[in-house]
């Protein structure tokens, strides 16, 4: 943290001379803190790919908070772009896996998500207004006091904990509107739980344009729900139509795919057929009313 200092001398009737510039120069800087502070916060999120599965996949995801936006997104992302920064290239990619990269104003229910989907990088909108019941029951999350509040969202159902004690009404993911900062929320069937496990202030906005609203050189091309959902599904059709194009016109017949060569038409689908069986089990998002219905 940066810390500033300044040497008084006394003047004639005991008071520090320039004392009065002394106060609208630190009102300034205290100025400059508060506006360009981000309130970053750490969250653990453990996740099940497949609803029926006993383990646990686990993702340290980054909640950024600012005066005027609030970010929420995988930290593998933040540091592949530091090593990109640090050596000046692009080397350093990664793609989410997680479906919960999103963007808001600080307080809102509008929410801007991003998305990867084999190649290309899309963003689209969702309106996201969440109905708290807020309970009574409290308990200890290290040292703060953290109340119980409940909500039916996204077709499952939450349990979260926040805190009044850090008066900031932003959550992971879409999670916000509450009276204090989210420490903790979980759906009733354990599919996913985040639970908040650092924090620290930063002295400036984080800039996030190379890997969250681009990926690494791919910027986010807008869509709407609907196109959302034919693109999804186009892939899941033909997941491999890029590979199947170079094949058909004899451009690459070296074609690696899971570790398998690939030389033919027939071995291409049969890789197809794999691959829906992969997105057809894996297919679990949190906001479960939006799962597409594969076929």
């Amino acid at each position: 943290m940066m810390t500033y200092s300044c040497e008084l001398k006394k003047g004639q009737m005991g008071m520090p001379t320039g004392y009065g510039k002394v106060i609208i120069l630190l009102a300034f800087f205290v100025g400059i803190f508060f506006q360009a502070q981000t309130n970053r916060y750490i969250y653990e999120l453990r996740l099940k790919m497949d609803s029926t599965d006993h383990d646990y996949q686990k993702y340290h995801m980054i909640l950024d908070i600012g005066k005027d936006e609030t970010k929420f997104y995988g930290r593998d992302l933040l540091i592949s772009d530091s090593i990109n920064k640090k050596f000046g290239n692009l080397e350093s990619k990664h793609v989410d896996m997680t479906g919960q990269i999103i963007k808001r104003k600080t307080g809102s229910s509008t929410n801007e998500n991003f998305l990867n989907i084999k190649f290309d990088y899309y963003t689209y909108s969702t309106t996201d207004p969440i109905h708290w019941e807020i309970d009574k029951e409290t308990k200890k999350f290290n040292n703060y006091i953290v109340q119980k509040a409940t909500a039916d969202f996204g077709g499952r159902q939450w349990i979260a904990w926040f805190s009044t004690e850090v008066p900031l009404n932003e959550g992971p993911y879409k999670f916000t509107r509450l009276p204090g900062l989210v420490f903790e929320i979980y759906d009733d069937k354990n599919n996913f739980i985040y639970k908040l496990v650092k924090n620290e202030k930063l002295l400036k906005n984080v800039d996030t344009n190379d890997f969250l609203e681009s990926n690494f050189g791919n910027k986010a091309v807008k869509v709407n729900e609907g196109q959302r959902r034919k693109l999804l599904m186009d892939f899941y059709n033909d997941p491999f139509s890029f590979e199947r194009t170079n094949l058909a016109n004899k451009q690459d017949l070296n074609i690696n795919i899971g570790g398998n060569q690939v030389k033919n038409v027939e071995e291409l689908n049969a890789q197809v057929k794999t691959m829906q069986g992969i997105i057809s089990k894996y297919n679990n998002p949190v906001d479960l009313n939006k799962a597409i219905k594969y076929k």
